[in-house]
């Protein structure tokens, strides 16, 4: 059983940063951050495979978010520049049981309970 706390999360002027946090209780391979905006299906953010070595992103973030992840502290990080009105959701961290990387939701065993993120204009 792996439990999954994010952080990190607030409101923040459009073209600022913000930098979430997400700690594992237990062990973890793969993981991955999913977003989910109001009245939208969640979708797919970004992804890292266990050694940090191979990362993904969605072209929405590609070039403004960076996945990153610290195995001594287990807890992955999603640092967010240049963000956008549409980047306003709540975010969820993910994790696999498999290493690799992963962009689908069913491919994760366990999920966080979010973080709220909002971008005014």
């Amino acid at each position: 059983q792996v439990q999954l706390v994010e952080s990190g999360g607030g409101l923040v002027q459009a073209g600022g940063s913000l930098r979430l946090s997400c700690a594992a209780a237990g062990r973890t391979f793969s993981m991955g951050w999913f977003r989910q905006a109001p009245g939208k299906e969640r979708e797919f953010v970004a992804a890292i495979n266990w050694s940090g070595s191979s990362t993904y992103y969605s072209d929405s973030v590609k070039g403004r978010f960076t996945i990153s992840r610290d195995n001594a502290k287990n807890t992955v990080y999603l640092q967010m520049n240049s963000l956008k009105p549409e980047d306003t959701a709540v975010y969820f961290c993910a994790a696999a049981a498999a290493s690799g990387i992963w962009t689908r939701e069913s491919d994760y065993t366990y999920w966080g309970q979010g973080t709220q993120v909002i971008v005014s204009s």
